[in-house]
């Protein structure tokens, strides 16, 4: 008998935990932009939404960066297919497409490869609200010491009206928050420990290639 109160004290606990830890998340996920007047050397946009490249696009275009990753590009995809060519323009010799990433550890060793390559210490990050913390877990562990600022997207079925009264919407928030957990417990890094490395390929379009020593000569 007192093992089997001792299990549902310890089951009351948990599940609290995993309460509050969720109303935690839905906080985060739901905050605003970082700094959002504070210039970085580099912008990452982490692909799954058309609304995420508008906005690397248009902090580019405001000169909140320098340079932009899209990370996780499928191979066939062209920076032309991401955004249109009115929102592109002279931006497109900035921009350089990530294509080895699959999941979201590799889109952190993805632009872990792309900082270091071009000595960056601080990046913008943009990506889904609900994608941001786990997002935000892994790019930290690979990027120790490079200020990472966070720039949440709200996506387009999230701005419906009546988007929290559907199912639908509260399984992907809870799927996200199961995945960051086990993201937290770093359990994915000993099943699967190495990722492919990272292949990053310039634009389409003219434009000059960027070197570590191109990026020391800009203000």
């Amino acid at each position: 008998m007192r093992l089997l109160r001792s299990l549902l004290l310890l089951g009351v606990l948990l599940g609290l935990a995993l309460g509050l830890g969720f109303v935690g998340f839905l906080r985060v996920s739901a905050a605003a932009p970082e700094q959002p007047q504070q210039r970085t050397d580099g912008i990452v946009v982490l692909t799954g939404g058309a609304e995420r490249v508008a906005t690397g696009l248009r902090l580019l275009r405001e000169e909140l960066g320098r340079w932009m990753l899209i990370s996780g590009v499928h191979r066939d995809t062209m920076l032309e297919d991401l955004a249109s060519g009115g929102e592109l323009g002279a931006l497109a010799q900035r921009v350089e497409l990530g294509r080895a990433a699959t999941s979201t550890r590799g889109n952190a060793a993805e632009v872990a490869e792309w900082a270091r390559t071009y000595r960056l210490r601080s990046i913008r990050v943009v990506t889904a609200g609900y994608h941001m913390p786990r997002a935000m877990l892994e790019l930290r562990r690979a990027l120790p010491g490079v200020q990472l600022l966070a720039w949440p997207v709200v996506p387009p079925r999230l701005r419906q009206a009546g988007a929290l009264g559907e199912l639908r919407t509260w399984s992907l928030l809870v799927g996200e928050y199961l995945k960051l957990l086990l993201a937290w417990t770093g359990l994915p890094r000993l099943v699967a420990p190495d990722l492919p490395g990272p292949t990053l390929s310039a634009p389409t379009l003219p434009a000059p290639t960027l070197t570590a020593a191109t990026l020391a000569t800009l203000p």
